[in-house]
């Protein structure tokens, strides 16, 4: 177990499966105080049983300004760690990209990022130090057809981290990136992954171990930059 995790918060978003849930299933095991984040109820409490019922479980639509400022107003106390990870991916074509569609990929991508980040950011300078984890992925640096809102949040989402690293330095608050590095299962990729990534794709919780590292080291020379969580996971130790 990582005693560095012990009793620290955490707060994951979009963790009601795939990505989010295998995060919080291996931050349970190291006995972080986990706050769990999703608009999925019924996802969220099955998450939440199966890592033995002690998370905070916060329904809300983080697409919402509203919404998600009632939802940070709940946590109990400062955060040492967020990890962003929910996402919109609805593909289409440009002309067929509704305002409403494009502005909830936005608002979850980065506005929520925003929010988070500033409303955990004075007790992380209280508290010494703390880590920002957003999850990235290729459409944070190449475009792709029927991507454009999905595209444009990642892009900011780099550019928001790649801030946050500048202003954080002086107070030992990491900012960074992380992708995949590889194809993955999820129910958003059983939906949009063509047959040919489907034939390769490994199951979250072996990208897992890249978060736990990231939170507990808190390296500084990780901050400001884009990582890959594959790799990542290969050079750490499973949980015991």
């Amino acid at each position: 177990m990582t005693d560095a995790l012990l009793d620290q918060r955490v707060v994951i978003t979009g963790a009601a499966q795939g990505l989010g849930a295998a995060i919080a299933r291996v931050f349970a095991k190291h006995g972080a105080e986990l706050v769990l984040m999703d608009v999925d109820a019924a996802g969220l409490d099955a998450v939440n049983a199966s890592i033995g019922g002690g998370a905070l479980c916060l329904i809300v639509d983080l697409g919402d300004a509203a919404a998600t400022a009632d939802a940070i107003a709940a946590i109990p106390g400062p955060v040492g760690t967020l990890i962003h990870n929910a996402a919109i991916l609805k593909p289409e074509p440009l002309d067929a990209t509704s305002l409403a569609t494009f502005t909830a990929t936005m608002n979850v991508g980065i506005q929520a990022a925003f929010q988070l980040s500033q409303a955990f950011w004075g007790g992380m300078k209280a508290q010494g130090g703390g880590a920002l984890i957003f999850v990235s992925s290729q459409s944070g640096i190449k475009g792709f057809a029927n991507e454009t809102a999905y595209c444009a949040a990642k892009h900011a989402l780099e550019g928001f981290s790649k801030c946050l690293a500048l202003e954080g330095e002086a107070h030992g608050i990491l900012s960074c990136t992380i992708t995949p590095g590889r194809a993955m299962h999820t129910p958003m990729s059983e939906r949009n992954y063509p047959p040919a990534l489907k034939a390769q794709w490994i199951a979250p919780d072996l990208l897992a171990p890249a978060f736990v590292h990231i939170a507990t080291t808190r390296d500084a020379a990780l901050s400001g930059q884009r990582l890959n969580a594959w790799e990542m996971s290969q050079q750490q130790e499973p949980p015991q």
